[in-house]
């Protein structure tokens, strides 16, 4: 629910100025003029006699008007009165009643005369009158004895006041009496019984007087009332206590509120109806009041005028009266006179119309006298109601008096015809700025005076056209009204008035503002109680407005409360509460113009709990509730759960009885005997359940028979000679009566034997010994009450108890399917041998012995439960070459019976497990050392072991498999005539006869030569050095040299002596590793007569070549080609990892051959 509103303050604007229109030729204050009346006490003037009388009389002129009164048609000389004084400059008058005067001695109808040279205006007759608030006259009332059901009357008549008093009743206790459609007070302050009743007896029936005037409140004596009984009360048909008879008058003036009443006594009580005949009651003006007894219209009309008819109503009858109505009126204006202008030479005229019923007479009187011995002036002619003026002169200028009066009031207006010569003048302010919001209307004011009465021009801009055209309105005081003003309308507007005598203008401006809008209005809102709401309201504005925001609940101002946080674009209600529901608006004001916009809110919660439960229509088995529903908390109720106690079995313990929609109160719901019911409803909607209500009167249902037996009724033998049978019992308001018993029954079945019955107490359990072991039985369980059975039971079968079977299976049988599977056989052992409830047979399977080891170790029996009758079963899990044992069991309820003879069987061999471990040691230049273990299950006998290895390069791919088969008595290996610095990865298993075993791997590095390391090393420290990279050039550039005159003196037969500064410095860090200072080993070729590698030293003829000698870079760099890290730290690392890691592809490196790596075994 969202609603917009926008209020434009231009319209509001054009209101005011259109108003103003009346007044826009008053003649400025600095111009002679004639006096005006400007204010006046009311005609009936009430006054408080304690206080001083100030009777009202001011008014304007030029020059200032002069004032006197007349009392009762007579000149009130206030100099001779010490009481009454005049106010300075005015010609309102101070009675001074409060220093001893007295306000009877001034009642009277006052009139006051303002006068100056041009003429003299006239007030009102003010009759003034001193309130009034007598007290009661004392009188003996007595007590008021009525017989119950008869109507009664108890009258007031208070004090006649001034004005009259406000009537009510009430008791000692200052506690208004109740009043209802059979006791009401009436118009005239009596208290009307239709019909008394036992509680209207009392003592303090009092009446009181309230007069508002002077704040008194008078009492009227106590009125007792005894009502005493008569049997039987007789039923009366209505009639009309007040008004009586069947028809009457009221005459009502127009404008004034129209009461008409009707009360009628009657029992039962008559309910009243209203009618107009010929006619409707008139909509929007018609009320009812005091229970339909008073009718009121209010603003009447002649046209209200006709027969209104009352109806009073019982089961007996009716009663009416008719009131006919004549609406009459006071005089009221048509056409007032208006206040006349003119210049020397000008006509005009006065108007005075007037209307009223009867049709008032309309009299003129000049400067207060009557026109007909008024001095003569020529230019006027009365004609009825107006005055014609022709070529006025300045002697012309008076006050004409216009006086319209019928039986029922009098109107008396003033207006003066003032003869000025004046040039024009503009009366509102130079350059008044006028802003209006777009699309609204613009009025420009242009105030003026002149005499004769000015035309006015308007222009737009320095230099514009006049204005003219539809798009524009002129009115008669001179303002300009653009009705849509625009954007474009924004500028400088002139003003010209002129007339014979001169000519003037003024300018003002116009701006015109983008209205505000609200762009994110409030939207309707569903929150649950103590939940948290927001509402938006976001604004566009001119930017030249200041706009204000605020926000209303219901049209009043929010909560003084915390929880209403006001933010710069939203309303937010933290905690929220059912009194927030409610309608909220956003409004938002600028100078010019407001917007608003309103959302509802609405609170949902769970309902109210339903009140007011009541049991109707008691039976043995049913009865009625009924119920009234909660506040459903503006969410729908979708259901009622009712809810019932039994007292008398499980007190303070409700259980669901039933459930109904949310638009049904009540339900007929089925009951039990000989139960204690209460009841208690729960409403539901969709926020949740309501709290459960307060609960009914309480419902004990009578006894009967059980209407049901026990269930589950069970016999299971606990002992192999007893039969255990067993029922759920009854719950408390199954039992329907006192005295609840069970009559258990049992016999063999299939023999010829008769029922034995035993009868017991409210238990669930009954045990018959001496039974046949394991044998049938039917067994039934009957509820039985101090009132009689239940119906039949219906019969179960049931078992005497079991003992352990008696017979072991036979022919016992085992079939090896494979080494880790076996299939075992059996013969079922006889169904009486069983002696209980087949539950299945049990294998118990255990290891003897392995038979690869021959060792024996602890016995650990397995157990396979096979459930029903079944004669086989698998042993999955078995171990290979081992010899297991087993036997098979038969189970019933009771347990197992004795183990069939033991049955030897062997698995056959299978595959063994992996080897235990596999070490790789003593890495060398070209061997490895291999150890390993056996496996921890050889599931047979071992027949050797399989060794498979490769090598690994640097981009991780793998070499050419080498497959090695080794006798499965060795444990170690040593690899001879492999590839130095080479990655190997090895694969190893065992093997039996059935096949190999799943495998192990490893992996390792042999290692490479120590001097080719540490200057690899160096390099890579130094490698990327600056300084470094520029000694290597200069360095090469030097030997490069040394190359060329070495090459010379060769040629020319001498000689360089490098070898000796060889043996001289030899570099200790190329010489070969020892064994005992921590290096890897001595490296040692497995063929002495293999030549040297790329790489190593020089031959031994010393001879340098050049694609020998190129120094380090590429035998230390290159040449090993990404076997250093970035640190010149070694990739390899001899700890058997099983990662795939970059390898050396030396293309020297070649996998020894199966020959060679077969020689090599130790």
């Amino acid at each position: 629910m969202l609603k917009k509103k926008s209020i434009s303050a231009g319209k509001a604007s054009l209101v005011l100025f259109l108003c103003q229109m009346i007044s826009a030729l008053d003649v400025p204050l600095d111009l002679s003029q004639p006096p005006t009346i400007t204010q006046q006490s009311p005609k009936d003037y009430i006054v408080d006699p304690r206080e001083n009388i100030v009777i009202q009389c001011e008014a304007k002129g030029k020059p200032p008007p002069s004032f006197s009164w007349t009392r009762n048609g007579t000149h009130f000389d206030i100099d001779k009165d010490a009481q009454v004084t005049m106010k300075p400059n005015s010609g309102t008058l101070v009675i001074n009643i409060m220093n001893g005067g007295k306000a009877e001695a001034y009642e009277g109808v006052y009139q006051c005369t303002a006068r100056n040279e041009r003429g003299a205006a006239i007030s009102n007759n003010i009759v003034i009158r001193p309130s009034r608030s007598p007290l009661w006259t004392k009188e003996k009332l007595e007590p008021n004895q009525v017989r119950e059901g008869d109507s009664l009357v108890l009258h007031c008549r208070p004090p006649v006041g001034l004005p009259p008093p406000i009537i009510f009743w009430m008791d000692n206790a200052f506690q208004r009496l109740p009043q209802s459609e059979r006791v009401s007070q009436g118009l005239n302050g009596d208290l009307y019984f239709s019909n008394v009743q036992p509680e209207d007896t009392r003592e303090d029936y009092i009446c009181y007087a309230r007069f508002n005037h002077t704040q008194t409140i008078q009492q009227k004596q106590p009125i007792s009332v005894k009502v005493f009984s008569a049997k039987p009360v007789t039923e009366r048909q209505p009639v009309l206590l007040t008004p009586t008879g069947s028809t009457s008058t009221k005459v009502e003036l127009r404008g004034n509120v129209l009461l008409l009443e009707c009360i009628a006594a009657g029992l039962p009580t008559p309910v009243i109806r209203w009618i107009k005949e010929g006619g409707e009651l008139p909509a929007n003006r018609t009320f009812f009041e005091n229970f339909k007894k008073t009718l009121k219209i209010i603003d009447v009309s002649e046209a209200d005028s006709g027969n209104y008819k009352c109806i009073a109503r019982n089961i007996l009858g009716s009663a009416h009266h008719v009131i006919s109505v004549t609406v009459k009126a006071a005089p009221y204006w048509i056409t007032a006179p208006r206040n006349l202008v003119l210049s020397p030479g000008e006509d005009g005229t006065l108007i005075c119309r007037a209307n009223g019923n009867p049709k008032p007479n309309i009299s003129w009187l000049a400067n207060g006298v009557p026109i007909a011995i008024a001095p003569e002036d020529p230019s006027r002619k009365v004609d009825g109601d107006t005055i014609i003026f022709s070529h006025v002169q300045e002697r012309s200028s008076a006050v004409y008096q216009c006086n319209a009066s019928n039986e029922y009031g009098y109107l008396l207006a003033n207006a003066f015809v003032n003869v000025l010569a004046e040039p024009p003048r503009i009366l509102t302010p130079a350059n008044k700025l006028y802003q209006v919001i777009a699309d609204s209307p613009a009025l420009l004011d242009c105030a003026y005076f002149g005499s004769p009465k000015p035309e006015i021009e308007w222009f737009k801009g320095v230099k514009g056209s006049i204005l003219r055209g539809n798009e524009y309105v002129f009115h008669d005081n001179g303002t300009l009204e653009i009705p849509v003003a625009q954007k474009d309308s924004t500028g400088t507007y002139t003003c010209v008035a002129r007339n014979e005598l001169g000519k003037i203008q003024n300018e003002v401006q116009l701006e015109v503002k983008d209205p505000t809008m609200i762009i994110k209005q409030p939207e309707y809102k569903v929150i649950q109680r103590y939940g948290q709401v927001s509402f938006e309201c976001i604004i566009k504005h001119d930017s030249t407005l200041l706009p204000t925001v605020i926000w209303l609940k219901d049209n009043n101002e929010l909560p003084d409360d915390e929880r209403f946080l006001v933010g710069k674009d939203n309303l937010t209600i933290m905690n929220v509460t059912d009194k927030d529901d409610g309608t909220y608006t956003c409004i938002v004001n600028t100078t010019l113009d407001s917007v608003s916009a309103s959302a509802v809110l609405t609170v949902v919660a769970r309902p109210n709990p339903p009140f007011d439960l009541e049991l109707t229509g008691q039976l043995e088995r049913s009865v009625e509730l009924s119920w009234i529903p909660g506040d459903e908390n503006n969410s729908p109720i979708t259901n009622f759960v009712i809810e019932y106690e039994d007292g008398l079995h499980e007190p303070g313990v409700w259980h669901y009885q039933t459930e109904v929609p949310g638009t049904q109160t009540t339900v007929q719901l089925k009951l039990s005997p000989y139960v204690n019911y209460s009841f208690r409803v729960i409403a539901v909607n969709e926020i949740g359940r309501s709290q459960p209500s307060e609960s009914s009167e309480q419902y004990l249902t009578k006894s009967a028979n059980p209407d049901e037996n026990p269930s589950n009724v069970q016999g299971i033998g606990s002992e192999p000679d007893n039969l255990v049978i067993t029922w759920e019992s009854l719950k408390g308001f199954q039992s329907n009566g006192p005295g609840l018993q069970y009559k258990v029954s049992w016999r063999q079945k299939d023999v010829d034997d008769e029922w034995t019955s035993v009868i017991v107490a409210n238990v669930s359990k009954y045990i018959v010994s001496g039974t046949p072991t394991f044998v049938p039985y039917e067994i039934k369980v009957q509820a039985l009450n101090d009132l009689g059975y239940a119906p039949e039971p219906s019969e179960v079968i049931g078992h005497s108890g079991e003992d352990l079977p008696m017979v072991a299976p036979g022919n016992v049988q085992v079939h090896v399917i494979n080494s880790t599977l076996a299939k075992v056989h059996w013969d079922p052992v006889p169904l009486k041998s069983v002696r209980g409830h087949l539950q299945g047979y049990k294998v118990y399977y255990w290891k003897v012995q392995s038979l690869s080891r021959r060792s024996r170790r602890h016995v650990e029996k397995k157990i396979l439960t096979f459930r029903g009758n079944k004669t086989f079963g698998m042993l999955p899990g078995l171990e290979p070459y081992s010899s297991y044992k087993l036997n098979v069991r038969v189970v019933n309820g009771k347990g197992e019976g004795p183990a069939s003879p033991d049955k030897v069987f062997k698995t056959p061999e299978g595959v063994p497990s992996s080897p235990s471990f596999l070490k790789i040691t003593n890495p060398t230049l070209d061997s490895l050392t291999l150890e390993w273990g056996s496996p921890t299950h050889p599931n047979g006998v071992l027949t050797s072991y399989i060794l498979k290895f490769q090598p690994i390069n640097n981009t991780h791919e793998l070499g050419p498999l080498v497959e090695i088969r080794i006798p499965a008595n060795e444990s170690s290996l040593i690899l001879k005539n492999l590839n130095y610095s080479t990655r190997y990865k090895f694969y190893f298993n065992a093997q039996t006869s059935v096949g190999s075993g799943s495998q192990i791997t490893e992996e390792a590095v042999t290692i490479m030569d120590e001097g080719k390391m540490a200057m690899a090393s160096r390099q890579v420290d130094i490698a990327t050095q600056g300084w470094f990279i520029g000694l290597m050039c200069a360095v090469a550039l030097l030997i490069l040299i040394l190359l060329i005159v070495c090459f010379i003196r060769r040629n020319k037969g001498g000689k360089y002596p490098v070898k000796e500064k060889e043996d001289a410095h030899a570099d200790p860090e190329i010489q070969p590793m020892k064994e005992d200072d921590g290096t890897f080993g001595e490296y040692s070729d497995a063929e002495d007569h293999k030549p040297l590698k790329k790489g190593s030293r020089t031959p031994s003829d010393r001879t340098v070549k050049k694609e020998d000698s190129d120094d380090s870079l590429v035998d230390y760099g290159e040449g090993v080609n990404g076997q250093f890290n970035e640190d010149g730290s070694f990739i390899g690392q001899y700890s058997g990892k099983k990662e795939k890691e970059p390898a050396e592809g030396n293309e020297s490196s070649e996998a020894p051959s199966p020959v060679n790596a077969m020689n090599s075994f130790v």
